[in-house]
Order: structure tokens, then C-alpha cells, then sequence
């Protein structure tokens, strides 16, 4: 290892920043060196501005995440509290159809605040997808489905037994 090729401290033989590109360059700058480039943000998903002005309070600003929220908190308590014979099949419906509310609100609201985790069609893909599906077992559930599909129910059958 030579003088002229000083390396990273604490690991001898390395170059201080990147690959020898920026090594040519910095010798050609008279030996200084260019930092390594530094993310230091991400971009906003699209439509993840707020949903209501600036001047609102907080909650406002974020109406269609606590409208998700309050409709799936509301399926739980009715699954948790079990208050009435089918509470289990009605709460699993609720926090299915919590997500199709929010697929739905992702596709017509231009901004839906902290709802937008991802881009608009992954976002509507993912939470209609899943609240199909939580809907759709949760109308399956036995006993006494309220929806028979027999290619699913001998899917379901296979799983149990």
C-alpha cells in the first residue's frame, strides 16, 4: 500500500469515498474529494397530501385514515365484546368492509392524507383485495355460512380436516 492511495481509517486498502472514478476526479480537482451523494428524504406517495386545509386541526386533516380506523375499531369491539349470536361473522364483515371503504376513498379522493402508503393502484389493489377476502370468509364462516361456494367450501374443508 503506498502513500498516494490513502484509505478508509481502520480498514487499510480501501478508497476513501466510492470507485475509482471519483478517485480520478478528485486528483484532477487538485486532491479534493467529492462527499458520496446522501438520500435524505423519500417522495410522498401520490394523493398523501392532506385532506382538509392547513388551518384544520390534525383529526381533520386526516378524515379518511380515522374513518378506516373507526370502521375496523368498531368490527373488533363487536368480534371482541361478542354481544349478539352472529357478532363474529358482522365484525369480520365491518373490518372488511372497512378496507373496501378505504380502496374506495384511495380511487376518488385526490388526497387522502396518511391512507396512501404506497401508490394509488397498489394502495386500491392491496385494501380491496383484502377486505374482499375478509368479507367474503367472513359471509363463509361456520357454522351456518350465509354464503355457499362449493369449490371454496372444499377448499376450506381441506385446510380443516
Amino acid at each position: 500500500m503506498t502513500s498516494e492511495n490513502p484509505g478508509i481509517p481502520g480498514i487499510p486498502g480501501t478508497p476513501e469515498f466510492g470507485d475509482g472514478a471519483d478517485a480520478a476526479e478528485a486528483s484532477a480537482e487538485g486532491g479534493r474529494k467529492r462527499p458520496a451523494a446522501v438520500t435524505t428524504d423519500t417522495a410522498r406517495p401520490e394523493g398523501g397530501g392532506r385532506a382538509a386545509p392547513g388551518d384544520a386541526s390534525a383529526p381533520a386533516r386526516q378524515w379518511p385514515l380515522l374513518t378506516v380506523l373507526t370502521l375496523a375499531g368498531t368490527g373488533l369491539l363487536v368480534v371482541g365484546t361478542d354481544p349478539f349470536p352472529q357478532a363474529f361473522r358482522v365484525g369480520a364483515m365491518l373490518i372488511g368492509a372497512a378496507l373496501l371503504v378505504g380502496a374506495v376513498m384511495r380511487r376518488v379522493l385526490p388526497s387522502v392524507g396518511m391512507l396512501a402508503v404506497r401508490s394509488r393502484f397498489t394502495d386500491m389493489i392491496t385494501y380491496g383485495v383484502m377486505g374482499g377476502l375478509i368479507v367474503l370468509l367472513a359471509l363463509m364462516v361456520q357454522p351456518e355460512p350465509w354464503l355457499k361456494i362449493p369449490f371454496l367450501e372444499e377448499v376450506l374443508h381441506l385446510t380443516v380436516t
